[in-house]
C-alpha cells in the first residue's frame, strides 16, 4: 500500500512540476480560414497543443517555457506529399546500388530526415525506396533519430520494364526476373499479391508507376505501364488494407487508367489534358505538382555526364512542362496537395516549391493550405494535422516574414517544433 502511494505521488508531483510552452506569436496563419492573425500565444504541454489565446500570456507556473516569436509568422508544420528519404539526386545514383549496403542508406537517410525537419517538414510521404525507409519511420517514431513523421509507401509497384522495377539498365545476367515481393507485376492477381506484400513489409500507402518516369533506365518516360484491371486490383486489395493508392504519371492514358482505377494522387501529372482534370474533379483526386523536380532535373541534364544518355532526351521533354500543366489543372479546380519529389533534387530546398506555384497563379495562403489541410486530410490525419490548434499534435513552424506577402521566406524556416519538441529556433 506504501509502495502505491508513493508512486502515486511522484506521479502527481511530475504532473504539478511539467512544464508548458507559451509561444508567443506575432502572426499566426490559420490554415482553416485562410486569415493571417495577430498577436497570438500558442501553449503546448507534451506533445499537444492546449490552448491558442488571444495576445502575449503570461505562464502560469515558474517552471513554464515562453519563445519569443512576436517577430515571426507562426503556421502549422508542414507535410510534403512526395519524397525519397532514402536518397539524393548525384550523378553517381546510378552506381551506388550496386556499391552501397542498406546500412551506408540508413545512415544517409538519418542524415537526410534531419535535414527535411530543419526544414519546417514535420511529416512527409516517402513514396518508394529499398525497405530501409520503413526502418527510418520507426526509428523517428521512436526518438532514435530526428526527423519528419513518415507515411512510406516502402518499395513502389511496377511493370516489368517499368519505371519502378529495381533492374532496368542492368545487365541481363543481374535482371533476373524480379516478382510482386520486388513490386513488380504483370497481372491482375500480381498486384494484389504485390499490394499484400506491402503489407507485410510495413508500408503506409501504396505507390505505383501509372506511366514511363523521367529518371528510370528506360526509354519510354510517358506510356501507360499498367492495364486498367491492374490498377483496379491493386486500388481494390489496398482499400481492403486501409491503404491510399498515389501515381506517379506523365502520360495523359496512363493518368486516365489510373484515375478510374481508384487512385488518391496523380504525381506530377505532366502531360494532363483538359479531359483528364475533369475526371480528377469528379473521382475527387488530387495532383501532387512536383515543380521542383521537373525544373531541377531540366537544368541537370544539360550537364554531361549527370544522367545517363537515356535519361537526358526525357528530361529535357518532360521538366520544363511541369509548372504550366499546374497553372492549368489549378484554374481549372483541379484539387491540389503539396509535394514536391525531393530526392530528385536536394533534399530541404523543399520550401522552393511553394515560390514555384505562386509563380503559377495560386495564391500564397492556398499553397500554405495545400501542404497542411489539405494534406492531413489525404493522410486521414486532419484531426491532430494541418492546423494551429487546441487538441492537436504540437507541429508548429515559424519564419522571419509573413508569407501571404513573400512567399520565399517559405524556404527559410527558423523554428522548428515538433511533437512539442524543439529542433530549431
Amino acid at each position: 500500500m506504501k509502495t502505491l502511494l508513493k508512486i502515486s505521488l511522484l506521479f502527481f508531483t511530475v504532473a504539478l512540476t511539467a512544464q508548458n510552452t507559451y509561444l508567443h506569436c506575432g502572426k499566426l496563419i490559420d490554415t482553416k480560414s485562410g486569415k493571417v492573425l495577430s498577436e497570438k500565444t500558442v501553449v503546448v504541454f507534451g506533445n499537444k497543443i492546449v490552448s491558442v489565446d488571444d495576445g502575449y500570456i503570461k505562464p502560469k507556473n515558474s517552471d513554464d517555457k515562453v519563445v519569443d516569436l512576436k517577430s515571426k509568422t507562426v503556421m502549422p508544420g508542414l507535410i510534403d506529399m512526395h519524397i525519397h528519404i532514402e536518397g539524393e539526386t548525384s550523378p553517381t545514383r546510378y552506381i551506388d546500388g550496386f556499391t552501397k549496403n542498406k546500412a551506408d542508406v540508413a545512415f544517409v537517410s538519418a542524415e537526410i530526415a534531419n535535414r527535411t525537419l530543419l526544414s519546417g517538414f514535420t511529416t512527409v510521404r516517402d513514396l518508394g525506396g529499398s525497405g530501409v525507409n520503413v526502418a527510418l519511420r520507426e526509428a523517428i517514431a521512436k526518438g532514435t533519430v530526428p526527423g519528419p513523421r513518415v507515411f512510406t509507401a516502402e518499395k513502389a509497384i511496377g511493370t516489368t520494364g517499368g519505371h519502378a522495377d529495381p533492374t532496368n539498365g542492368m545487365r541481363k545476367d543481374l535482371m533476373g526476373d524480379p516478382g510482386p515481393a520486388e513490386g513488380v507485376v504483370n497481372s491482375a492477381e500480381d498486384a494484389k499479391k504485390a499490394v499484400r506484400q506491402r503489407y507485410k513489409n510495413g508500408a503506409d500507402l501504396i505507390k505505383i508507376t501509372a506511366t514511363g518516369g523521367v529518371l528510370s533506365v528506360a526509354k519510354n518516360g510517358q506510356n501507360p505501364q499498367f492495364t486498367l484491371e491492374e490498377i483496379k486490383a491493386i486500388c481494390d486489395t489496398a482499400k481492403d488494407y486501409g491503404f491510399h493508392v498515389a501515381a506517379h504519371a506523365h502520360g495523359d492514358e496512363g493518368m486516365q487508367r489510373a484515375i478510374l482505377g481508384g487512385v488518391k494522387t496523380i504525381e506530377h501529372g505532366t502531360l494532363m489534358s483538359s479531359e483528364t482534370m475533369e475526371l480528377m474533379k469528379k473521382h475527387d483526386v488530387y495532383l501532387v505538382p512536383t515543380i521542383s523536380a521537373g525544373k531541377f532535373v531540366t537544368e541537370k541534364a544539360k550537364i554531361p555526364n549527370y544522367y545517363p544518355a537515356v535519361i537526358v532526351p526525357k528530361a529535357l521533354d518532360i521538366g520544363p512542362k511541369i509548372q504550366d500543366m499546374f497553372g492549368r489543372a489549378y484554374k481549372a479546380g483541379v484539387g491540389i496537395a503539396f509535394g514536391t519529389d525531393a530526392g530528385v533534387f536536394y533534399h530541404g530546398d523543399n520550401g522552393k516549391e511553394f515560390g514555384f506555384m505562386v509563380e503559377a497563379g495560386m495564391s500564397a495562403m492556398e499553397t500554405i493550405q495545400s501542404a497542411t489541410t489539405t494534406n492531413a486530410m489525404i493522410l486521414k490525419m486532419e484531426n491532430q494535422l494541418g492546423q494551429v490548434k487546441a487538441n492537436y499534435l504540437a507541429d508548429i513552424i515559424a519564419v522571419d516574414a509573413d508569407p501571404t506577402k513573400d512567399i520565399s521566406t517559405m524556404e527559410n524556416v527558423s523554428f522548428v517544433m515538433k511533437d512539442g519538441v524543439i529542433y530549431k529556433k
